[in-house]
C-alpha cells in the first residue's frame, strides 16, 4: 500500500514537472518573445514603406543604392530560419530564440538610421520636433537634457540631420542594451527553472516528500498571483520571478520542513514538541503540509528561519 502511494506520488510529481516545463517553454516563446517579434515585423514593414516613399521622391543613384541595400538587409530578417525556427510561420510564433531576436533588433535599428540620412529637410525637422517632445516627457535627466539640445538646434540642414542621427543612435544603443539585459535575465531564469525541475525530481524520489513539494510549488504560484492582484505600480512583476516562483517554492518547502525539524530538535528545543511532530519526519500531517504551503508562499519566512538556524552555530560578530 505504501509502495503504491509512493509510486503515485512520484508519478504526480513527474507529471507536474513535465507540465511546468511545457508552460515555461510556451511562456518564453509565446509570451515573452512573440510580442517583441510582432513589434519587429511591424517596424520592418514601416521601413519598407519608407523605402518606397524615398525611392519615389528622390531618384538619385545614391538614394536608390541605399534603399536597395537596406531592403536586402530587411529581407534577411524576414527569411525563415533567421529569427523564427523549427516551426513554420503558419504554425504559430512559439519558437523564437531570444538571442536571435536581440540581434534582429540591432539590424533593424541600423537600417532605420541608414534611412534617416536620406530624409529631406522638412521630414528632418518633423522628426526632430517629435523626438524632442518625446524626450521632454521622460523622467530621465539625460533625456530631458537631450530634448533641450534638440529644441535649440536648427530645423534643417546638415547639422540638424547629423544631430537627429546621433540622437537616434544613442537611443537605439540604450534600447539594445536594455533588450540584451532583459533577455539575459530571461535565459538565466529559464536555466534555473529547468535545473530546479531536475533537482525536484531527484529529491522527490529520494526523500519521499512529493506532496510537500507540490504544496510548496502551489504556494510559490500563489505568491505572485496575489502580488499581481494587488495594485503596485511602483513594483512591476518580472517574468523571471513568475517563472521561478513555483520551483523556488517547492525547494523552500522541503528545506523549510528540515529547518523546522532542526530547530525543534530536543537538543535545541527552540520551537517545541508540536513542530517536532509535524515537520520532516511526518511530512503528510496536515500541519506539516500547511508549513510547506507557507514556506512556498513566503520566501522571507524561509530566510528568517534559515537565519535563526545559522545563529545557533555561528557566533555573533563583535
Amino acid at each position: 500500500m505504501l509502495d503504491a502511494a509512493a509510486l503515485s506520488g512520484n508519478q504526480a510529481l513527474a507529471a507536474a514537472c513535465v507540465i511546468y516545463l511545457g508552460v515555461v517553454f510556451v511562456t518564453s516563446r509565446g509570451l515573452i518573445a512573440a510580442p517583441r517579434y510582432r513589434a519587429l515585423l511591424g517596424r520592418i514593414r514601416d521601413c519598407r514603406a519608407r523605402i518606397e516613399i524615398l525611392s519615389a521622391i528622390d531618384g538619385a543613384p545614391t538614394t536608390q543604392a541605399t534603399c536597395t541595400a537596406v531592403e536586402r538587409r530587411l529581407d534577411d530578417l524576414e527569411k525563415h530560419g533567421t529569427v523564427v525556427w523549427r516551426l513554420l510561420p503558419r504554425a504559430g510564433v512559439v519558437a523564437i530564440p531570444l538571442s536571435k531576436l536581440a540581434s534582429a533588433w540591432r539590424v533593424l535599428h541600423n537600417a532605420e538610421r541608414r534611412l534617416l540620412r536620406l530624409e529631406n529637410d522638412d521630414e528632418t525637422g518633423i522628426l526632430l520636433r517629435s523626438l524632442s517632445l518625446e524626450l521632454a516627457a521622460s523622467k530621465c535627466p539625460a533625456d530631458v537634457e537631450l530634448a533641450a539640445t534638440l529644441s535649440g538646434s536648427p530645423g534643417s540642414g546638415p547639422e540638424a540631420s547629423a544631430l537627429l542621427i546621433a540622437s537616434y543612435e544613442r537611443l537605439h544603443a540604450r534600447e539594445d542594451a536594455a533588450i540584451d539585459a532583459e533577455f539575459e535575465q530571461h535565459r538565466i531564469a529559464l536555466w534555473l527553472a529547468t535545473t530546479g525541475v531536475g533537482v525536484l525530481l531527484a529529491l522527490g524520489m529520494a526523500l519521499d516528500h512529493q506532496l510537500t513539494m507540490l504544496l510548496g510549488a502551489l504556494g510559490g504560484f500563489l505568491s505572485p498571483v496575489i502580488g499581481v492582484l494587488r495594485p503596485q505600480p511602483e513594483r512591476p512583476r518580472s517574468w523571471g520571478v513568475l517563472v521561478l516562483a513555483p520551483v523556488g517554492g517547492a525547494l523552500a518547502a522541503v528545506g523549510g520542513l528540515l529547518l523546522v525539524r532542526l530547530l525543534a530538535d530536543p537538543d535545541l528545543n527552540l520551537l517545541g514538541q508540536v513542530f517536532l511532530d509535524n515537520s520532516w519526519d511526518a511530512p503528510n500531517q496536515p500541519l506539516a503540509l500547511a508549513f510547506a504551503l507557507l514556506f512556498g508562499f513566503s520566501g522571507s519566512l524561509f530566510s528568517r528561519l534559515a537565519a535563526t538556524a545559522t545563529r545557533q552555530f555561528v557566533p555573533p560578530a563583535a
